[in-house]
């Protein structure tokens, strides 16, 4: 029986060890003692489940002694082997194939498995390893390959656990005698073996690699130019005094050949105390290492099978409870939190392709940052409830493979409820051939709080830029298909913001902001992105598209087609208030102490590329290839006051210099391009030749608020603008020799909306009295009412197959041609096609200059608003002032320079087109000039015929259009200019207007029967009587050597359709003369403003702009004057001057004149009022009054028009 122990062990240690003869196997007793042995890699390789890329490149053993127990007991106790230390050293292997084939020789001698479960066999499963020391050194190269000098090398990593103990346990990792243990497979298919492994403690310290000593020029407190510690890393400990158990269960056949091994790892507590900034580094450097050197997608399936006791199939997972990481710096410090952490990766191999299934779930994360005061919390899972119950398995991770621990999985391996962060990962390897998949990726989030701090934001990015960013390829090949999906269930993310701390002059100025608003929120719901070549994209609707037939469903998919898809169902964004005005801001549907800016519903970006040789796609955007970008939104709904718009300005800012410093961070990190190659290739060969890129917006909304000040400032909008079925659409595409630039703008309806002052009342309270029927005021929760000034009355147009459409309000479309040599300017040509239709205008100027007052555009002394100023100012400071600024093409080239020759250079320089074809087309449009008078009998008259056309003067026409051609055909035939450059790119305009008509208010019922459209304006009016008028205008000929054109008439048509009659009294001439008057005022006032704020006064002249405030005043005066009067027509037969109209008086009237009207109409107004009070609180049916109030109303705009004429006299 001693002689068949024997022989057992003899065969098992010549499976273990390296030149293992029967001479150095010597029993004394029950024990015997080897010492300086070499155990084998491939063995060693095999049983711990380590990947194919992954080699033992040595493992030696000290001393092992061998403990047998008595022969009678062989069957039920087992053999204890103690090993005093173990040396390991593991290192990626370069070449995998290669350490394949040094490594078959040693393992083709190693065992002969699979020839049945005999005695050798139980006893080896049933023997006990006892290790004291235990040193395992990691090394691997995927670190080095990034490049960026020696400080970028992976470190490795020393691993070192004490007084292991391995032993053989029952399918319940209970101790009990070997003959029970192997029991549960004497009725099972499989041959089972259960082993559990313990430790005492397990420490891992980060070494610098040899190759990080070559550059060594300073000590390890040197700082790069960003201030971060990487120039030099001496070693560090990562963890120390971690306790743990493996859980270890072998599946053979029947025939003891190997099938499955699985590992289980865990440990209850992994903590870090304190890690120096070097230190974090050099560990993110050593698990990207870590994450390429097992994620290589070169790896050769055969080299897995190293020895014959290496499974087919295979599960290694790890599953720390607590995790705890603290990183010390005299400037920062950081701690990470991770709870119930779960890492498992498992294998399946049929010899030719193996299929590795990776997961991680992290059930509990957090980040904070406890050097800033006061210390705050970076990242956070969400304080809401998670609806969801399981977690979520994709598809290729369903039936992976069949389990190998029979029995389940263990209490402690199972996650309470959902896990925060939940990993799949599936790669095959070697990388297949497309249009197979070489990984797919889902990765699952709970949802997640961010809170963004400047200092902690650029410390992070830093370390991120160091480690966590792989280059591309370095994984798998450029030739692999893979897919990614990334979904998020809720993000809040926080942004801090204190404007005294920017460098804004005038941010610190506006004390407003300040005391408003301490930082931005943006919640997202249900936020996705997805990468995958076989995606499909509804939006860029891509079977429609002949230019990308590759990427129609179909298709076969390879590495030269990428499609990304991302986006949200809702996205807000909140200003957080002050505590002073967190009361103030609570409403329905928000957090108090939140102000809701911009909510954004259903909003998403879709993408597709395909290179243009068929090659892997490796730059972004291919050059010469396709590109197609589609943008949509189903709704927009933006809040905004100004005090909003200048902090909305400072977070830019602010957001644009921290963008600035973290680019600066990652400018060394990412590969330096050489420029000579840069500039050896021209614009064209960098840029793609097909590209689309469209934006769909279904409903947006604007509304633009009062100032924060007042109480109820969401419901009180000063402005606001609707849109409905916004499409805007550019594409370009070479052609050859030319670049065709195409654009396309279609919008289906618009509706600008202000606020009406015509019938409200402010009462000393500051509470909104609204006028509503019978003429009472009462107050409506804060509301004011709204007046349309803009909007679309779409129609529809019957198609012959008797299907309707509805006429957009916009729709351009504008192709440019462009050649790419000065020498082909001839096929410079220009097409732009325009319709606008059913536009409908109310109000006027007044009312708008009334609007730019109150909205803080123009200043109290017609000037740009202080708040305007301000604006632009932070607009000129921030980032958006960038977009503006040349790039580096511009600058080369207007330094005389460009980028290959000059061959590009007429391609930037081609002027003007030579072919222009414009053409623009109003159709039913509507003006109404609505003034004070108009605006009270709206609100105090209710009467139900009346409508706001019918209150007030109106124009309408039919068609307007609009026509600019090149050349005139019939001015090139026959005279040879057909052949000669033109001149100008515009040598024919033809205008021409189709029914209009001017009519005046009505006020009687039935003159004008129509439908009332929703804005209060009556539709269905005549189109086919009016004015029609075209003119065409062409250039002369006799100044063709002139550098400024001299435009002729050719043509003049006018007609009528119908009998046209106008019957206008005094009365209502006398009204239109002063609507005209104070609407020319106001435009002249609002231009005076606008030069002012394009600060022209001094190019136009003081005086000059002055006079523009008085356009209609002085014009008018000059216009009715008895010199104009007396040149050709009488008084009678052009009316009185607008002056006469108000006062009854002469224009040599004097101011004393005028100031005794003006005081006799405000005693008159002053009586009815109060007579008007006094009759209002004792009168029940206030009916009775309305002709009183309309009086006062035409006083009170009478008084108006003498305070005009009194300041113009003055």
């Amino acid at each position: 029986m001693e002689s068949i122990l024997a022989l057992a062990l003899e065969y098992t240690l010549k499976y273990w060890l390296k030149s293992f003869s029967r001479d150095q196997f010597k029993l004394q007793g029950h024990t015997a003692q080897l010492s300086n042995l070499d155990i084998n890699g491939d063995a060693l390789h095999a049983s711990m489940g380590l990947p194919p890329a992954l080699n033992v490149a040595t493992a030696k053993v000290g001393k092992l002694e061998i403990m047998l127990p008595y022969v009678s007991n062989v069957q039920t106790e087992p053999i204890i082997v103690q090993i005093d230390r173990l040396d390991v050293v593991l290192e990626e292997n370069p070449d995998v194939d290669a350490s394949r084939t040094t490594t078959s020789k040693q393992s083709s001698t190693g065992s002969t498995k699979g020839a049945g479960y005999g005695f050798a066999d139980k006893i080896a499963d049933g023997m006990t390893l006892q290790i004291r020391t235990a040193n395992l050194l990691l090394e691997t190269r995927g670190g080095a390959q990034r490049g960026g000098g020696a400080t970028w090398a992976s470190p490795m990593a020393s691993i070192t656990m004490r007084n292991l103990i391995l032993y053989t346990t029952n399918e319940n990792w209970q101790v009990v005698n070997l003959k029970e243990a192997r029991d549960f497979s004497s009725d099972k298919e499989f041959i089972y073996v259960f082993k559990k492994l313990e430790w005492e403690t397990l420490s891992v310290d980060l070494l610098p690699h040899p190759d990080m000593f070559a550059d060594v020029q300073g000590g390890a407190n040197h700082r790069d130019d960003d201030g971060a510690k990487r120039v030099f890393f001496g070693g560090e400990r990562f963890l120390e005094g971690i306790s743990g158990e493996a859980y270890i269960t072998v599946q053979r056949t029947e025939l003891n050949s190997p099938l499955g091994l699985e590992v289980q790892l865990h440990i209850t507590e992994a903590v870090c105390p304190a890690l120096s900034e070097p230190g974090l580094r050099a560990l993110l450097r050593f698990f990207t290492g870590l994450y390429l050197c097992l994620n290589r997608g070169d790896v050769d399936p055969k080299a897995q099978q190293r020895s014959a006791e290496a499974a087919g199939r295979s599960l290694v997972s790890i599953i720390v409870d607590h995790i705890f990481l603290c990183i010390k710096d005299a400037e920062f410090q950081l701690e990470l939190l991770m709870q119930s952490l779960c890492f498992s990766r498992a294998s399946v191999s049929d010899g030719e392709i193996t299929s590795f299934l990776s997961k991680v779930m992290i059930g509990g994360f957090f980040l904070r940052d406890t050097f800033s005061r006061p210390p705050c919390t970076l990242v956070q899972p969400s304080m809401e409830a998670v609806t969801d119950s399981c977690v979520n398995i994709p598809d290729f991770g369903k039936n992976f493979c069949p389990p190998i621990y029979p029995l389940g999985e263990q209490k402690w391996q199972l996650i309470m409820g959902v896990p925060l962060i939940c990993i799949h990962t599936l790669q095959v390897k070697p990388s297949p051939f497309p249009p197979s998949f070489a990984s797919q990726t889902v990765i699952e989030c709970q949802p997640l709080m961010i809170h963004l701090q400047e200092q902690s934001c650029l410390r992070i990015s830093s370390f991120l830029a160091d480690g966590i960013v792989v280059n591309p390829g370095a994984v798998l090949p450029d030739s692999s298909v893979n897919s990614l999906v990334f979904t998020l269930k809720d993000l809040d993310i926080s942004v801090p913001l204190d404007t005294t701390a920017l460098n804004n002059p005038s941010s610190k100025r506006n004390v407003t902001v300040e005391k408003s608003f301490a930082g931005a929120r943006l919640h997202i719901e249900n936020l996705f992105f997805s990468e995958s070549p076989s995606l499909k994209l509804k939006l860029l609707n891509l079977e429609k598209d002949p230019a990308c037939f590759c990427l129609w469903e179909g298709q076969p998919i390879d590495a030269s087609q990428k499609k990304w898809t991302a986006g949200a169902s809702q996205l807000s964004l909140y200003l957080e208030t002050s505590a002073s005005l967190t009361g103030l801001q609570s409403y329905a549907g928000c957090t108090p102490g939140l102000w809701r800016c911009v909510e954004v519903k259903d909003a998403s970006v879709e993408v597709a590329m395909v290179s243009a040789d068929g090659n892997p796609l490796r730059i972004v955007p291919p050059p010469g290839g396709v590109v197609r970008v589609g943008v949509a939104c189903h709704q927009y709904l933006s809040n905004t006051s100004v005090e909003q718009l200048f902090f909305v300005l400072d977070l830019c800012t602010y957001f644009g210099k921290v963008s600035e410093k973290i680019a600066i961070v990652g400018k060394s990190k990412r590969p330096k391009m050489d420029k000579n190659d840069s500039l050896s290739q021209s614009l064209m060969d960098k840029v793609p030749s097909d590209t689309a890129v469209s934006l769909t917006v279904n409903d947006l909304q604007l509304r633009f608020l009062e100032s924060s000040s007042s109480l109820n400032i969401h419901e009180m909008p000063l402005v606001q603008f609707i849109g409905r079925d916004l499409f805007i659409k550019v594409t370009h595409r070479t052609l050859g020799g030319a670049i065709a630039v195409s654009s396309t703008l279609f919008w289906e309806r618009i509706e600008v909306d202000c606020l009406d002052n015509g019938g409200n009342l402010v009462n000393e309270n500051r509470t909104m009295l609204d006028s509503v029927e019978n003429g009472s005021l009462v107050t409506l929760n804060g509301y004011p009412p709204l007046r349309a000034v803009f909007w679309v009355d779409n129609k529809k147009k019957h198609q012959s197959n008797g299907k309707a459409f509805v006429i957009p309000f916009l729709d351009i479309s504008i192709v440019h041609v462009i050649p790419f040599n000065e020498q082909d300017k001839e096929c410079h040509s220009l097409m732009v096609s325009a319709s606008i239709s059913g536009v409908r205008l109310g109000g006027g100027m007044n009312y708008t200059e009334a609007l730019l007052h109150r909205f803080g555009i123009l200043g109290p002394d017609g000037g740009p608003g202080e708040g305007l100023s301000k604006g632009l100012e932070n607009l000129s400071a921030g980032p958006l002032a960038k977009l503006l600024k040349p790039s580096a093409l511009i600058n080369d080239l207007a330094k005389g320079g460009n980028l290959e020759g000059e061959k590009d250079s007429g391609f930037l320089h081609l002027g003007m087109p030579d072919d222009v074809d414009v053409s623009i087309e109003l159709k039913d449009w509507l003006f109404a000039l609505e003034g004070v008078q108009e605006a009270a009998d709206r609100w105090f008259d209710n009467q139900e015929d009346l409508t706001r056309e019918e209150r007030c003067w109106h124009t309408t026409f039919e068609t307007l259009r609009v026509k600019a051609t090149s050349s005139p055909k019939h001015m090139l035939k026959g005279k040879g200019k057909s052949d000669e450059v033109q001149k100008y790119p515009v040598e024919l305009v033809t205008v021409g207007v189709e029914g209009l008509q001017t009519l005046k208010p009505q006020v009687h019922e039935g003159l004008l029967k129509a439908v009332h459209s929703e804005n209060g304006f009556k539709e269905g009016f005549e189109t086919s009587s009016g004015v029609n008028l075209e003119v065409r205008l062409v250039i002369s000929e006799n100044n063709i050597e002139d550098e400024m054109a001299n435009w002729v008439i050719e043509n003049l048509r006018f007609s009528v359709k119908q009998p046209i009659e106008a019957i206008v009294t005094n009365d209502e001439l006398q009204h239109l003369a002063l609507l005209c008057k104070s609407e020319v005022d106001s435009m002249g006032r609002i231009t005076a403003g606008i030069l002012r704020l394009l600060k022209l006064e001094k190019s136009i002249g003081r005086n000059a702009i002055d006079k523009l405030g008085k356009l209609g005043t002085e014009g008018f005066d000059k216009i009715f004057s008895q010199d104009n009067l007396s040149r050709g027509s009488s008084a009678g037969s052009i009316g009185q001057s607008p002056r006469s109209f108000i006062t009854n008086e002469t224009p040599q009237s004097t101011l004393a004149s005028t100031v005794a009207s003006l005081e006799e109409a405000v005693l008159d107004s002053q009586a009815k009022c109060t007579a008007l009070i006094t009759n209002l609180s004792s009168s029940e049916s206030p009916e009775e009054h309305l002709a009183n109030i309309r009086e006062l109303s035409q006083k009170l705009e009478s008084m108006q028009s003498m305070l005009v004429q009194l300041q113009s006299q003055i």
